[in-house]
């Protein structure tokens, strides 16, 4: 599939006569504009079609679906339609995630590790806003009462996990696909339960917004598998986090890199 077709099949699914559509041939990306709010989208055609490579037509449903969601909810935040505090949220994203708006409006954001940083989001069922100064001055609220709300939430948050073994380890998946999966890695309690679990080293990933797995590592083989797990999850993922692996322990979260004899390096080993 071409960039072109893509763009006129997206067109043609989000049936929204209030969006402006343009291709930019040079830079392979769709520019969508909401003609009377004046915000817009950007949307990279090559990783579309790279999931439909994979994923066929459910590929693009899931981006139209998507384009329609963000607008809607615009559409109803410009209608003072604002949700209340029980629908804010942390999100993880990677330290490569912009930190303002395509307006210039600076996101609310909260350090986490090397690799991941915090963001805070308002949720509106099926899609969220990522709150930055604007937003935050709509609400009322202070950065701190957000970031406040936002750790009691995530422990409301379900944390059943499915379980499989792989020569010799076990790895624990959670995937709620509610937005929140790689969330959940800020829920200590829930780390702490899993510390308790886990018979080997204990690793957390967070390839991509939608999964976190917790690894049960017992021997080197298992490092090997965490690496290709990790990559092969971070490369599929519509919310791409990083690649990399943490280790947990002293209830801390330190990345590690998964060198060739199958021994794991923490970031401050690295010279």
């Amino acid at each position: 599939m071409k960039s072109a077709e893509l763009f006129t099949i997206l067109k043609e699914r989000v049936a929204n006569d209030q969006l402006s559509w343009t291709l930019d041939r040079q830079k392979d990306i769709a520019n969508v504009r909401h003609k009377k709010l004046g915000k817009g989208m950007t949307i990279s055609l090559p990783q579309v079609i790279n999931r439909f490579e994979t994923k066929g037509d459910s590929a693009i449903e899931e981006i139209a679906y998507t384009i329609s969601e963000t607008f809607q909810a615009m559409e109803r935040e410009s209608a003072g339609e604002m949700p209340g505090e029980q629908h804010i949220y942390p999100v993880i994203r990677s330290t490569s995630f912009p930190e303002e708006s395509r307006e210039g409006h600076r996101f609310l954001t909260s350090p986490h590790t090397a690799e991941t940083r915090i963001y805070y989001a308002l949720d509106a069922g099926t899609t969220y806003r990522l709150i930055d100064e604007k937003v935050l001055e709509s609400l009322a609220l202070t950065a701190e009462q957000v970031q406040e709300i936002a750790k009691f939430q995530v422990k409301k948050l379900k944390t059943a996990v499915k379980e499989d073994h792989v020569a010799g380890n076990v790895f624990y998946f959670l995937n709620e696909n509610d937005g929140y999966d790689a969330t959940r890695i800020l829920n200590e309690t829930f780390l702490k339960d899993m510390k308790k679990k886990v018979q080997g080293d204990m690793t957390v990933s967070v390839p991509h917004q939608d999964v976190l797995i917790i690894g049960d590592i017992r021997n080197e083989t298992g490092y090997d598998v965490l690496a290709q797990m990790a990559m092969h999850f971070f490369t599929n993922g519509k919310v791409p986090i990083t690649s990399l692996s943490f280790v947990y322990e002293n209830e801390a979260l330190e990345p590690i890199f998964i060198l060739a004899k199958n021994r794991p390096e923490k970031e401050n080993d690295k010279k």
